[in-house]
């Protein structure tokens, strides 16, 4: 029975075979929308009950006209302030524990010097002298450059522009205060706050993460207060940096908008 079942798929053709081996992507866009609705009503349960209650009340008084209304509150005028003092609570409540709005007011990157530009041909030069790469790995190479973006004024780190490259914990840790107090100074000139006002710091590095951290240099270097809420984030890979927002928009939330 096996061997019939592989000769039955061998006689199928590639192409058919291939569509069979491939994920369902259709069922996984189905199941991400689940669970992103799943966790929608899980976070807003108390507010839509809320609005179910006030449209099946609402939904009720429209039965009544505005005379016998009127009639039933005169009646029922103790029902009446406790059901409007437990709405104007609800809505007070609502209001205050929602979360606030946290702005980005500006930014900065940093930007090398004109020695630090690299064309895609010195690149691949650098990388074959090195003599460490095989062939597989330079044509590799070579296509990730061509489809990432890579231009020709792209700037790369001096360690990384010799032969042998430079990988020792001096040229990392230089290549990284240079990226790090560039942009910091940077956005401190553009936004005038001093760095004794900063209370929070997160700091994402997806490979180089020495001892002390990078967070602690920036402490030390910038002389912050002692009292601040210092993160360091790093072996995340790209997505840390989105990570890293939304951690300092939580932070700034729970600290500073009580």
């Amino acid at each position: 029975m096996a061997d019939e079942k592989n000769k039955s798929l061998l006689s199928q053709p590639l192409l058919e075979r291939e569509k069979s081996n491939l994920p369902n992507t259709f069922l996984y866009v189905k199941l991400k929308y689940v669970k992103l609705g799943y966790h929608y009503l899980v976070s807003n349960a108390m507010y839509l009950t809320l609005m179910l209650v006030l449209c099946m009340i609402f939904a009720h008084l429209s039965t009544f006209t505005v005379d016998e209304l009127w009639n039933r509150l005169k009646v029922n005028l103790v029902t009446v302030l406790l059901s409007s003092t437990s709405i104007v609570f609800t809505a007070t409540l609502y209001f205050m524990s929602r979360p606030k709005k946290v702005y980005l007011v500006d930014f900065s990157c940093y930007k090398p010097g004109p020695s630090h530009i690299t064309s895609r041909e010195l690149f691949m030069q650098l990388s074959a002298e090195s003599t460490v790469f095989t062939e597989q790995s330079l044509a590799f190479q070579k296509k990730i450059l061509e489809k990432s973006g890579y231009g020709e004024m792209t700037y790369g780190p001096k360690g990384l522009m010799q032969v042998p490259p430079d990988q020792s914990m001096v040229e990392s840790w230089r290549e990284s205060e240079m990226v790090m107090f560039g942009a910091i100074d940077d956005l401190l000139a553009k936004t005038g706050v001093k760095p004794r006002d900063i209370g929070i710091l997160v700091v994402n590095s997806s490979l180089f993460n020495p001892t002390p951290s990078l967070s602690a240099r920036i402490v030390n270097h910038y002389k912050l207060r002692g009292n601040i809420l210092s993160y360091n984030l790093g072996g995340m890979g790209c997505s840390a940096g989105l990570i890293s927002v939304d951690l300092a928009k939580d932070l700034l939330q729970v600290c500073y908008f009580k």
